[in-house]
This record gives C-alpha cells, structure tokens and sequence, in this order.
C-alpha cells in the first residue's frame, strides 16, 4: 500500500513581552505586573507554551530604556525593565523538555564569536532547542549605551549583519559530531582532522577560530529573522530558517510569503528550508460578544501620553505629541529606524482612515501585527485560511497580556487547531529543528569537500 503524504502542519510561536504584548497589559487586574523581575512568572509562561505544544517560546530584546518624551508618559510605561534572553533562557532550559527558545540578539553591537559560543552554548544546555533571532536593532536608543553617538544607518546595518551571520554560522561548523573521541585508554581526546579553523577576513570582522563549543545536537541552532524592507527580505531569503514579519491584512501576508519564497532560489535555498511566521495577536473568548468586551477593556486602559509614546517608539518617529488627536495621521519622512514598521502603520491609517488617536489605538495592542477577536472557532477560521492560502508556514502568537491571554489559546484555539488536523497533539521530536520539520544542517566542510569530490 502506498503510504500517504502526511498533512502539512501549522507551526506557532509563543512570543511574550513582560506583562503582555499590549502597551497597557500590566494595568489587567489579572495581569504578570512583577514580569521582568519575576522568574516564577517566566517559568509559568514557558510551561504553559509548552502544555499548548508551542514549537517555541520567543523573547524579543532592546537594550536600552527609553529616555524619550514626556516624564509623565516614560512613567506610566510598563516595560522599562527585562529579563536579558540568554541568561533567562538558560535557567529556563531544564524546567522545559520540549520547548524550542528564540532569544533575540542584535548584530549592530555584539561581536559574532561572543554570539556564537553564547548560542552554541545554550543549545548544549537545552538539547539542541535553541534559535538566534537576527536582528539589526532598530532602537536608536540603544546606540548610546554602547559607546554609539547616533545609531548606524539602515544599509550599513544590514550590510554588517550578513557579514555577521556569515562567521557566526562558520564557527558553528567548527567541529564534526564525531569530533570528541575522549578515549581514556589511549590518551585521545579529540581528532583534529575533524576541528575546523575559519580563518575569516572581511570588512567588519577578523575572526579565526575555531569556536570551543562542540557541535550542537540539532547541528547548530535555527536562526530566525525579522526584516520586511527590501534589504530585510533578501537576507531572509539568504539565511533565514524562521521568517518573523508583521502584516495586517491577509493580502499583505501573501504578498511577502510569496515574495520571500521567490527570492530562495538566488541563493542556492529551498521552501523547505525556511518557514514564514507573522506575528499573530489574538482576543478570544466563548462568545464574539465577549472577545469584544476583552478587547475593549484592555483599549480602555490606553492612557493618552503612553497611547502617543509607543506610536513613537514602533515607528520611529519623535514629537507626535504636537499632533492634534482627531487629525489625519500627516505623511511622514523615512527613519532610520523601524523603517518597514513604520511603512506598514502609516498604510493602515491610510488605508483604514484613521485619526491619529485611532492609529495609536490600534498600535497599542498588535503593533502592525494582525488582530483577530472573536471565538475560538473564528479565531482558527482566520488562521487557517491564511495558513491554507499562500500567507504562511504559522504564527507567531502575540498574547495581550501575561498569563490569561496566552491561556485562553492554549485551553480554547490550540484544541480547534488540533480538532481540525492542523496542529500537532504531540511533540514530533526532541531539538526545535526536528519539530518545525526542518532539515538538519550539513557542516560547510563536509560540503566542500562533497563538491572537490565530484569534480
């Protein structure tokens, strides 16, 4: 008997902020208020991911406290303060079994040996569960705190990323898995023909290597990155093996699915090889009455000053405070920040004709990232259509906030998902690489000398 094709899967992501993903989520009554100095908090949301059986947790990163705008604003934030990925993942690692986590780390200020024995290291801890999220660093803030006076330019960021990632990936290639003999009889610890030094020599960086990490168990750690600008999309399509990226609407998602996709080919990569996960903000409730009533509660807690703030901080832009609340949302230059964020929202107030104040309501909770409310079967109506239909591989869920939004998917969509074969009820294997379905890497030099073999 011919065996059958197995279903394609949806694949998800738990992404969390402190409280929640809404700018006003720590003032829910039910709210995680302690999260960012509460490490019982993060051990109940990766257990909790790991019940849904999330593919992965996801921690975004900045590495700076905003010192922009108002006094009364900066004070009625609630994320100023966080847990730093990698420290908090480690400790994280053995109260999980399953669990995949995606620590965010910029390659605008970090040097790639640092990065790559960090994440090496963590995937030696977790069993090979680990994915480096790569981004550029879109705060310009974050300049000033390491010894920066402005922030690096958009294409030389991403010009220095892709030199970044290039080393990093070489030395994770830096020992064959059967490297480490450690034969006490005869004295032997490792084979040397199976060490790899990369010796590289580039604009941004000399590096020679090798790394003094072993191999990773899934070969070396996923990486994910977020970018939609033109620049964003081509590395990727050149590196990336998760592909994080917001869209409002379905046909914006399908858009960048298929353009991503079309653009693999250029650099040698196959559509299996990469899985396209937007962010995903879900209000779900029994009743579609109900979602809405969640949803209005938690706008209602929009307090005008941070409702202005965080429309600054997501795209980029300074001074909005000067902005009349029921005016048009005026055209407004490029940054030299979050530029295709700020693309993305200004085409919705455009689009959706929003006053200003509407359009920071509506950042307040997804930040560009698409918004469903309703019941659990709508909410899986959504995700399917857009999983089915050309958008993409899965989401990233964006809770609103911590721990009750992420326990209304897990208890009430995660069971629709899986009632209708879209989602897996267990874990396929043990590294994260083997539960996104994708194909374990071949060390560079194995390759290399493959392809001097069959010259």
């Amino acid at each position: 008997m011919a065996s059958q094709t197995r279903q394609r899967m949806m694949h998800l992501g738990a992404f969390v902020h402190e409280s929640g993903q809404h700018v006003a989520a720590w003032r829910h009554p039910e709210a995680h208020y302690h999260a960012g100095t509460s490490f019982a908090d993060m051990v109940d949301t990766a257990q909790l991911a790991e019940r849904g059986k999330f593919d992965f947790l996801f921690l975004a990163d900045t590495a700076a406290v905003n010192l922009q705008g108002s006094a009364d604003a900066r004070r009625r934030m609630g994320k100023v303060v966080k847990f730093e990925p990698m420290t908090i993942l480690s400790a994280l690692a053995p109260l999980t079994k399953h669990l995949g986590f995606v620590a965010t780390s910029t390659t605008t200020f970090n040097e790639p040996y640092t990065l790559a024995r960090q994440f090496a290291s963590l995937d030696q801890i977790n069993g090979g569960r680990s994915a480096w999220n790569l981004v550029t660093s879109n705060n310009e803030q974050d300049a000033l705190n390491y010894s920066r006076t402005e922030h690096m330019s958009h294409a030389d960021r991403y010009e220095r990323a892709i030199e970044f990632a290039e080393v990093v990936l070489g030395l994770w290639d830096s020992w064959d898995e059967d490297a480490f003999i450690r034969d006490k009889e005869s004295g032997v610890f490792y084979d040397t023909d199976k060490m790899h030094v990369l010796n590289h020599k580039g604009k941004h960086f000399q590096v020679r290597g090798p790394l003094n990490v072993a191999c990773s168990p899934q070969g070396r750690p996923v990486l994910v990155q977020a970018g939609a600008s033109g620049t964003g999309r081509d590395v990727a399509a050149r590196l990336a093996e998760i592909v994080f990226t917001a869209a409002t609407t379905f046909e914006q998602a399908k858009e960048f699915y298929t353009d991503v996709m079309a653009r693999l080919p250029r650099f040698g990569r196959t559509q299996a090889e990469v899985k396209v996960m937007p962010g995903f903000y879900p209000v779900v409730a029994a009743t579609q009455s109900e979602a809405q009533e969640k949803y209005d509660y938690l706008q209602s807690l929009i307090q005008k000053p941070v409702g202005i703030s965080i429309l600054e901080h997501t795209i980029g832009v300074h001074h909005l405070d000067k902005l009349p609340l029921d005016g048009p949302v005026p055209e407004m230059p490029d940054t030299n920040g979050p530029l295709s964020r700020q693309r993305l929202l200004l085409e919705q107030a455009k689009r959706d004709k929003l006053t200003f104040w509407e359009l920071c309501l509506a950042n307040a909770g997804p930040r560009g990232h698409a918004l469903s409310i309703g019941t659990p079967t709508q909410v899986a109506d959504e995700m399917e259509h857009w999983f089915k239909d050309g958008a993409c591989d899965g989401f990233n869920v964006m809770p609103a906030y911590q721990p009750g939004s992420l326990l209304d998917f897990v208890d009430m969509v995660i069971p629709e998902l899986q009632r209708r074969g879209l989602f897996r009820t267990e874990y396929e294997g043990t590294t994260l690489r083997e539960n996104l379905g994708l194909p374990r890497p071949v060390n560079r030099h194995h390759l290399d000398r493959m392809s001097g073999a069959a010259q």
